[in-house]
């Protein structure tokens, strides 16, 4: 069974993993390999990617669960930092490149398109989890305070994929095997948190 040496060549490996779609998009920009759109090529492919690690990350509480393994919880800070990593380049590059940094542009796309908003509301309430991710600000908020605040990745996973399918026009079956991953996640979750209010009061 896989043991705390396992971080030795775990994390590293899921590091390697996390940043290859990010080394394969940028070698398709610089080798003109992108799609007729490279930006949106981008813009989709850093915030698919975004939403991809964010379920892997809130799948690492379950796997544990239900393999009995004690890795997958180690992984999650790690997931959850390449989650923000994915969503910040997806913001950047639609200020930057696509909206060329015009706040006029900008504003307009976030009143005109509901998307952009909840998109925006995500990538807000996912900000504080990535900066509040380490030890030691977990010891300053203290524990209960830190994982109340980190609860509302499951917030932040309904919102993302909300994004994601109100962003597309035609064909939404991928958005919806998101948001059907997402709901698994929640409902092996939910037994948990009952149990736990169940027992509470005798204490």
């Amino acid at each position: 069974m896989p043991t705390a040496n396992t971080d030795r060549w775990l994390k590293p490996l899921v590091f390697i993993l996390c940043s290859l779609p990010l080394m394969q998009l940028s070698a398709a920009l610089l080798t003109g390999r992108l799609a007729p759109d490279p930006i949106q090529a981008l813009t989709h492919g850093t915030g698919e990617w975004a939403l991809r690690l964010l379920l892997l990350t809130l799948a690492m509480t379950p796997l544990k669960q239900l393999s009995g393994w004690r890795w997958p919880p180690r992984l999650r800070r790690l997931l959850g930092l390449f989650a923000f990593t994915y969503a910040t380049a997806h913001l950047l590059i639609w200020a930057v490149l696509d909206q060329e940094l015009r706040l006029a542009a900008v504003v307009d796309d976030i009143i005109q398109r509901p998307y952009i908003t909840v998109g925006l509301l995500a990538f807000a309430l996912l900000t504080p989890l990535a900066i509040t991710s380490t030890n030691a600000m977990m010891r300053r908020l203290g524990g209960q305070r830190w994982k109340r605040l980190h609860r509302s990745v499951y917030l932040i996973g309904v919102l993302a994929v909300l994004h994601f399918l109100w962003l597309v026009k035609a064909d939404a079956r991928e958005p919806l095997v998101y948001g059907l991953i997402l709901l698994l996640l929640l409902a092996l979750r939910a037994p948990r948190r009952a149990l736990a209010r169940l027992r509470s009061p005798l204490k």
